[in-house]
Parts: C-alpha cells; structure tokens; sequence
C-alpha cells in the first residue's frame, strides 16, 4: 500500500517541532520581553498605561507608603524596561530573570494587597483589574521555562 505524501509530511512536521523545541525557550525570552519593554516604557508617560493605577497603588501600599506615587511609578517604569531589555537582548539574562520574578511577586501581592479592587466581593471571582493581573501566571510559566533553559546550561548534568 502506498503511503503518498503522509510520510514526507510526518517528516515536515516533526522537523518543524523539533525546530520550535529548539528554539523556544529563546522565542519565549524575546515575547516576554517585548512586553515588559512596551508596558515599561508606557510607565514613563503618565496616564497611558491602563494598568498604571493598580500598579502604583500596588506597590505603594508593598512598600508601605515609604515613596510618592510619581517616584513609585517611575521606578516600575524603569524596573519592567530594563527587565525587558534583559529579557529580549539576552544581556545579564540571569540578573533580568532574578528581577522578573520578584517584580512578579510583588504583582501578584496586589491580589492580597487590594482586595476590593482585585475581587469580587466575597466569592474568588477577579475583577477586571484581578484578571489582568491573574493572566501573569502564564508570563511566569514561560521564564521558568526560558530560567531551566538559562541554568541548565552550566549545570553540568
């Protein structure tokens, strides 16, 4: 029985995957990073980030009120564009990774931070505001990828 083409497409299809696999931690660094770098330079024009709110009253009431709001804004501005910058440059990858994940703590501490703007009344159903922060958890999923990728190579196996 002839099998026609479904061999030379199995073939197309599994190079493919295994180009992508290769490839993806490095794709995910990029994507990621391309969307700290736009959001973070948005921080630094007052009023045009739709997040900037929730962010600066976030991470003012993390740091207990110590910085005004303005100071606040401009260090989140500074802090996403540089872990962009990491992220999709590759330099100080690892400093960059460090810095995300704890910028993404102290996101998602705003759910416990500010919970009437996060939730919903009584019953865990987000606001808008708690599913933009809520949909983190998958740039998050892809630096412990683009992390594993990033540390395996020096650890020797």
């Amino acid at each position: 029985m002839a099998t026609g083409n479904g061999g030379r497409v199995t073939r197309t299809v599994r190079s493919l995957a295994d180009r992508i696999q290769w490839r993806g931690p490095a794709l995910l660094r990029v994507s990621v990073g391309a969307v700290f770098l736009w959001f973070g330079v948005l921080k630094f024009f007052p009023a045009t980030s739709p997040a900037e709110g929730v962010a600066v009253r976030g991470a003012t009431k993390l740091m207990l009120g110590l910085l005004p709001p303005d100071v606040t804004l401009w260090m989140l501005a500074a802090a996403e564009t540089a872990i962009g910058l990491g992220l999709v440059t590759g330099v100080l990858l690892r400093v960059a990774l460090i810095g995300f994940f704890v910028h993404m703590a102290g996101v998602f501490s705003t759910l416990l931070l500010l919970p009437g703007e996060m939730w919903q009344g009584d019953v865990p159903v987000p606001t808008l505001e708690g599913q933009y922060i809520i949909k983190n958890v998958v740039l998050v999923a892809a630096c412990l990828v683009v992390a594993a990728d990033e540390w395996s190579r020096t650890v020797p196996p």
